[in-house]
């Protein structure tokens, strides 16, 4: 019985430690969503005003990079909501996603500068951008307790497009990068050194390009799974009213 009493009350002290640490986390949270969500407004009317005033998508990268690398990169963060316990989310997918646009913005868009100026870019790009004020706005509101339907509509039905778009674009991108990682050899580590390994980045963009065969579907049907989760168990329960 005494041993019982301790359980009962440690499990006592360990729901009162969460509930009180829980309000720090919900502020931080929404502090997050919400600069996220204005970093990202920030890249899209960069963005506007640059093709308004240029009337060209090229040059747009070169004069939104800043922006664009601080916030994915300070994506990061969102690993460590999951980690942590911050967020339900499973810490896998968060990290795919977050290191695979990492790693479209630092080892291929910013590292190789001759395809800045592809099309391609500007596709995932803008894809991205609206895809993540979505996402950050949906967030933001959801912690508020206070979700404009029009969000949760958008945040589970364009990504329907956006994905695909998404995707299409990144994969182009590094497509048009191969011929002049082959070339340079850039980023690339060849035999003989002293630490007898070789590496080479032309190869590993391939397997990228290859991964994306198994993992772009098991994340997109995972979306569709969540999207008929909470709009099609909406329509549900106001057909039961």
């Amino acid at each position: 019985m005494a041993s019982s009493e301790e359980d009962v009350s440690a499990e006592d002290k360990e729901n009162n430690r969460k509930k009180t640490k829980r309000p720090f986390v919900t502020a931080w949270l929404t502090v997050y969503n919400i600069a996220m969500t204005a970093g990202w407004m920030v890249l899209a009317v960069a963005m506007i005003r640059f093709y308004i005033q240029k009337g060209t998508h090229k040059g747009l990268y070169k004069s939104i990079s800043r922006t664009l690398k601080f916030f994915q990169t300070f994506a990061l963060l969102e690993i460590f909501h999951c980690a942590f316990g911050m967020v339900r989310t499973s810490v896998i997918v968060t990290g795919v996603q977050v290191c695979s646009r990492i790693f479209m913005v630092w080892f291929v868009t910013h590292s190789i500068k001759q395809i800045q100026n592809e099309e391609s870019v500007v596709l995932f790009l803008v894809a991205w951008t609206v895809t993540e004020i979505t996402r950050y706005s949906f967030y933001t509101f959801s912690l508020l307790n206070h979700l404009p339907y029009f969000i949760k509509w958008a945040r589970y039905n364009l990504f329907i497009v956006l994905y695909p778009v998404g995707v299409a674009g990144e994969l182009l991108t590094i497509y048009a990068a191969l011929p002049y990682v082959r070339k340079s050899g850039m980023l690339s580590v060849r035999l003989p050194n002293k630490y007898n390994v070789s590496f080479d980045y032309y190869i590993c963009l391939i397997i990228v390009m290859l991964s994306y065969i198994p993992l772009f579907p098991q994340l997109f049907f995972h979306m569709l799974r969540q999207r008929r989760k909470v709009l099609h168990g909406e329509v549900m329960v106001e057909k039961e009213d």
